[in-house]
């Protein structure tokens, strides 16, 4: 009963009734400019956020404990989101359509700038602190340093998105979708084998070095003061993109978003982002609101959220004091974050979450270059005093 009181007692303070007209505002924004269905996406976000929050579903420190002291309670969540994202992904893209909605995945080419802004993005994950979710929920969590990344995530994607014109033309193959190509049932079981194969992994290496494996359930979970148990979080994740599939038509993506934001700030200062390789065929979102595009209004929701759940767990404390290398690290994070998502085509959400399940051969590849950023990155978090 106390568990229940508690939350109930915290939404009555003045920041979470804030909060809440901020939600309410998003969505009827959401809903003026992009009608029901932008509503709706705006409606996930907000639960993406509550769930990344209240699971503390980080990518970059889930894979920093991991590197350093082989604990794969973070890893393993992971692979159960991909697993259960997959059951219902495949045989949707096969299909092509969910419930008369027309659906397509994010398959994208192995090439030079992939394995490039990868490795990039991993390297940003440990100086930065965060990934793309990771920096929208701590943002809205109340981390002030988290708020630098982002505006240097946005600089590098920006920068990146500018020159897109030149990258573009790097070397690269063909794109692979295991799904095309072997038919969604026999791609199913592949996928399916390869994450049973990696968790076996994981879970063997964390056996090795402790004697047995941490727990990613949890006895009770409050729904609305938190916290959550890991594997819940994976399962909320797991239905952020299944959602999102079904209502816009696309998986999920987080990065995007950065660059139109960067691009139309650019703009205000005499540049022409309309003219960038990188913005073709999207002059319509140059022009229009960020509340009419998905991703946008996506992030927007993910921080606000996350806000509402940090208040309802009492954690909502923003405090402006950060250290000079810590801050050195976050600006230098969020440059390696913002090129390297538009390098990599995206990052750990739209590039290796939405790529994977997309039944794309760059998920994987990304994976594998992404976690070497993040070895180097974790070698060098001291240099900054980060850890």
């Amino acid at each position: 009963m106390l568990l229940a009181q508690k939350p109930l007692a915290l939404m009555a303070r003045p920041q979470a009734l804030l909060a809440l007209a901020a939600m309410v505002l998003l969505l009827a924004l959401a809903g003026l400019n992009g009608g029901l269905r932008m509503a709706l996406l705006a409606g996930i976000g907000l639960f993406a956020g509550l769930a990344l929050y209240h699971a503390s579903f980080g990518f970059t420190a889930a894979w920093r404990r991991f590197i350093l002291e082989r604990k794969s309670a973070g890893l393993r969540a992971q692979i159960i989101m991909l697993g259960v994202t997959s059951l219902v992904f495949f045989p949707a893209l096969a299909a092509g359509s969910v419930l008369g909605q027309p659906v397509g995945g994010y398959v994208f080419p192995v090439g030079v700038a992939l394995v490039t802004g990868a490795f990039l993005f991993g390297l940003g994950m440990q100086l930065g602190g965060g990934c793309g979710s990771g920096t929208l929920f701590t943002i809205g969590g109340g981390s002030v340093r988290m708020v630098v990344t982002l505006l240097f995530f946005i600089l590098g994607s920006t920068l990146a998105s500018a020159t897109a014109e030149h990258w573009f033309a790097w070397p690269k193959f063909a794109p692979v979708s295991i799904v095309t190509s072997l038919g969604w049932l026999p791609a199913l079981v592949v996928m399916l084998a390869g994450l049973a194969a990696l968790h076996a992994l994981v879970a063997r290496a964390e056996t090795a070095r402790h004697g047995s494996l941490a727990s990613i359930r949890q006895p009770a979970t409050n729904w609305l003061g938190g916290p959550w148990a890991l594997v819940i979080g994976a399962l909320a994740l797991a239905l952020v993109n299944i959602a999102t599939l079904i209502v816009s038509g696309w998986p999920w993506g987080i990065t995007g978003a950065f660059a139109l934001w960067g691009a139309k700030v650019a703009s205000l200062f005499g540049a022409a982002p309309e003219a960038w390789a990188f913005f073709a065929g999207q002059e319509g979102a140059l022009r229009g609101s960020l509340f009419a595009d998905v991703t946008s209004v996506m992030d927007f929701g993910i921080i606000l959220g996350a806000m509402l759940a940090a208040m309802m767990a009492g954690k909502f404390k923003p405090g402006l004091s950060i250290p000079a290398r810590s801050l050195a690290a976050a600006v230098i994070g969020g440059l390696l974050l913002g090129i390297g998502a538009r390098l990599g085509t995206g990052c750990n959400i739209g590039a290796f979450f939405s790529g994977t399940v997309s039944g794309s051969l760059h998920g994987w590849v990304w994976l594998v270059f992404a976690f070497a950023g993040n070895v180097l990155g974790v070698k060098l978090r001291p240099i900054f005093r980060l850890d």
